[in-house]
């Protein structure tokens, strides 16, 4: 008889859903994967990627076992070894390098793929080993970090409303955020309000998916979208609709900030973000008049000079409108500091023997080039494909060509990063090793069993450190927890968010939502801030070196006159559809949906280019260049070309990406600025 049983486990990608999951295994082996029809949010559905996670998992491309370079870096050869043979040559590497140059000249490198407490990056996976190791500090700030900076100036915190609030709302703002290709289970809760009469705006520089579907598109340039925010404001206050009983008795820095707002009159606002001045009055007019209003905020909006201070501001329109004191009004941004884990117990950061420097996710070229005192001599890279996905591109490819470089690459495949390592390891999947997540888009915790056996000699990642830590004669006892224990040090603990939370109960449903109630206010209380109350002024923001009063920061590259007589087009590049950042980018299926990488320019600027739809083209700047297919299409305004991100340059042509012509410098904030991109394209000539 056929022994078939049902495993209930989590997504791990970066995407805010977390998606509750289903795996049924059949003799040992998963033969199939759907969404958890119990779970609250995510409701039984995958997204078109993770339909096809199992098939992922079983790809012929797949790493089974460990690999050791036996060609130039970059060339992508290699032969198979023992495990070994690999933790004593990484063993012995790490030593002497420590021994040399010190802990810090160690840089492990953590990116997203894999965003679990145990395995991933939510709980600092192999933390502990590099605290023992005084290796540098890793930051992780390609993704929301400016962002959640900039709205605890305001708020206290990174914390916002409840995504599923947004069926209360009666007008729902989605600033930079494609929902339907990022999180596509929020739109469940945007219908249902739209069902009740909500209107639903979509503020993208790109016509998205998401944009199609709202009832109104906002297309502002981009990294202007704080100026935007501060002329609908502007409008509010001329009617004179501001919650002023809100405002007295919740906020502190009205005064300076009416005044601020009343400078980006809607004509100024118009000429600064290109949105037209009778739509911007229109939606200033809506926004006064409808409460509760609910803004859902991308990453999008922050990748750019100014973009911790968008969700600075932000963080105060609700403020000004009344709208924090509304069950579906406010800001979701993320909602990640709701799960009250304990994420100090996981990384045991009182390991360190002494502080340590921190190294920027979004500066690996640099620090690779250009750092000293002491140099990079040694790189891990698991959960990550910085050759890809990181600014400089360029800068990167010569850094990890470094023959002084010891790289070693934890991973499912070859990425276009394992090709330049040294040694390299294969990674387990979701389907085979114990893992805890949460999700950044909602408010329930999950546990994922593990339902099958790694193929192969893969190895969980918190296994993969503790025989290293062991092939190095370490004797710090926590270095050898095992999943088991790490889950309760994590999960046990006193904190309101898991009251009724246990291991136990977690482990046998999957899934439990967090326990705040069903329609709670995030303020109702007051505000985490220093004067207990919505800070429009932030003495903080002052004593940091930045303008205490929320206010507009201009794009560097966008905003630049004399740049852009050179290189007229700003390129944005979003999330696609087929892939999460570079994971699934070697999936043949979703590579051909995907199609081959391509730009989209509006059919005016690509008339004064000579550049006809489909033709081969070049996106240039002072870093950089890639090549790809033009796409003629009013999706994007004048001035504008979009792309998408996650495509392999070793299986689209070999050259450079999209990355090339980004440049490695920080938001005011901190944080990539992918956004804030002038370029030039160019009709690449055919034979």
């Amino acid at each position: 008889m056929t022994a078939e049983r049902e495993v209930v486990g989590a997504c791990p990608l970066d995407c805010p859903d977390g998606c509750s999951w289903v795996v049924t295994v059949r003799d040992e082996a998963a033969v199939r994967l759907r969404g958890n029809r119990d779970h609250p949010f995510t409701h039984g559905t995958l997204c078109v990627k993770v339909n096809q996670y199992l098939e992922h998992a079983a790809a012929p491309d797949r790493l089974h076992h460990p690999l050791r370079r036996t060609g130039a870096k970059g060339e992508g050869r290699f032969e198979r070894i023992s495990w070994d043979e690999a933790l004593t040559e990484i063993a012995d590497r790490l030593a002497s390098v420590r021994e040399r140059w010190g802990g810090e000249a160690i840089w492990p490198y953590q990116g997203t793929g894999n965003l679990g407490y145990l395995q991933g990056l939510q709980g600092r996976a192999g933390a502990r080993l590099w605290n023992v190791l005084g290796a540098s500090r890793h930051e992780v700030t390609i993704c929301s970090f400016a962002g959640l900076a900039g709205a605890r100036y305001a708020t206290g915190t990174t914390l916002g409303i409840d995504p599923e609030s947004l069926a209360e709302s009666k007008l729902i703002l989605l600033w930079g955020v494609n929902t339907l290709t990022s999180g596509h289970h929020l739109w469940r809760f945007v219908e249902r309000a739209r069902a009740r009469g909500a209107h639903v705006v979509a503020v993208d520089p790109v016509r998205t998916r998401t944009a199609r579907q709202a009832d109104e598109h906002v297309a502002p340039l981009p990294g202007t979208d704080a100026a935007l925010a501060l002329g609908l404001l502007n409008v509010v206050v001329s009617l004179g609709r501001e919650d002023a009983r809100y405002l007295a008795e919740n906020t502190v820095g009205w005064p300076e900030f009416r005044r601020r707002v009343l400078e980006f009159t809607p004509s100024r606002v118009a000429a600064i973000t290109g949105v037209d001045e009778a739509q911007l009055v229109r939606l200033g007019r809506r926004l006064a008049e409808t409460r509760p209003t609910a803004i859902r905020a991308g990453v999008g909006v922050q990748r750019h000079a100014g973009g911790g201070e968008v969700l600075r501001v932000l963080s105060c329109v609700p403020g000004v409108t009344g709208d924090w004191q509304y069950h579906g009004g406010g800001l979701a941004y993320s909602t990640d500091g709701y799960f009250g884990g304990d994420r100090a117990a996981l990384a045991r950061d009182d390991l360190l023997e002494a502080p340590v420097r921190t190294l920027l996710m979004t500066r690996l070229g640099e620090g690779l080039l250009d750092l000293d005192d002491p140099p990079v001599k040694a790189l891990v890279v698991y959960a990550a494909n910085p050759l890809t996905s990181a600014p400089g591109q360029d800068r990167i490819r010569r850094g990890l060509a470094r023959e002084d470089l010891f790289t070693v690459v934890i991973d499912l495949f070859r990425t276009d990063t394992a090709d330049y390592a040294d040694l390299v390891l294969p990674a387990t999947m979701q389907t085979e090793h114990l893992d805890v997540h949460d999700g950044y888009g909602h408010l329930y915790v999950a546990w994922n069993e593990p339902a099958v056996a790694p193929p192969g000699e893969c190895l969980s990642t918190t296994e993969t450190f503790r025989r290293l830590a062991a092939k190095m004669g370490l004797t710090e006892p926590s270095l050898y927890d095992s999943d088991e224990e790490l889950a309760r040090q994590l999960l046990e603990v006193p904190h309101p968010s898991l009251a009724g939370i246990t291991v136990a109960g977690l482990r046998e449903k999957g899934w439990a939502r967090l326990n705040y109630p069903p329609s709670f206010v995030p303020f109702e209380a007051g505000f985490p801030t220093p004067s207990g109350k919505l800070e429009f002024r932030s003495e903080l923001a002052g004593r940091d070196g930045l303008d205490p009063l929320a206010g507009y920061t201009p794009p560097f590259e966008n905003d630049d006159r004399a740049l852009a007589r050179r290189f007229p087009l700003i390129l944005v590049a979003g999330a696609s559809h087929f892939f999460v950042n570079t994971v699934f980018g070697n999936k043949p299926a979703l590579a051909r949906r995907a199609g081959p990488p391509r730009v989209v320019l509006h059919p005016e600027d690509a008339g004064e280019r000579a550049i006809a739809d489909g033709q081969r083209v070049r996106v240039v700047n002072d870093r950089g260049s890639f090549t790809a297919l033009a796409r003629v299409d009013t999706a994007v305004r004048r001035g504008v070309v979009a792309t998408t991100k996650g495509h392999w340059a070793k299986l689209t042509g070999g050259g450079p990406g999209i990355n090339a012509t980004v440049a490695e410098r920080d938001s005011d904030l901190g944080g990539a600025v992918f956004s804030d991109n002038r370029v030039e394209i160019e009709a690449v000539a055919t034979r």
